[in-house]
């Protein structure tokens, strides 16, 4: 911890130094899906072939890849979503610019 204008902060917990999970979106789900799978796959391997180094490896290797399945994802979900409200948010201020004069779509004329 570190003090600094009397407000104490608590450092990140950070991944082989450099991944700070607290900061990062979709950091800490990704890590622990892939905790979850690759506990899953080395065990059922490991039960049905008694064969250890190769349930470690396969363990392993489901933790990469369900780890970074679901770090693709997330992020995928994410920026999809900024689209969404950067969309939204330009028609929000269209609507505010154009409220109330003939340019406002949602205004009916009464010229028809």
């Amino acid at each position: 911890m570190t003090e600094e204008g009397g407000k104490s902060q608590v450092g990140g917990l950070k991944v082989l130094g450099i991944l700070d999970i607290q900061n990062t979106p979709c950091a800490r789900e990704s890590l622990l899906h892939g905790a979850g799978a690759s506990l899953v796959t080395g065990l059922l391997h490991f039960l049905a072939t008694s064969r250890v180094k190769r349930s470690f490896d396969v363990g392993v290797a489901g933790f990469m890849l369900t780890t970074l399945g679901s770090w693709f994802y997330c992020r995928y979900n994410n920026a999809k979503l900024r689209v969404q409200q950067r969309i939204i948010q330009g028609g929000m201020k269209n609507k505010v610019i154009y409220e109330g004069t003939k340019l406002d779509p949602t205004r009916k004329n009464s010229e028809d």
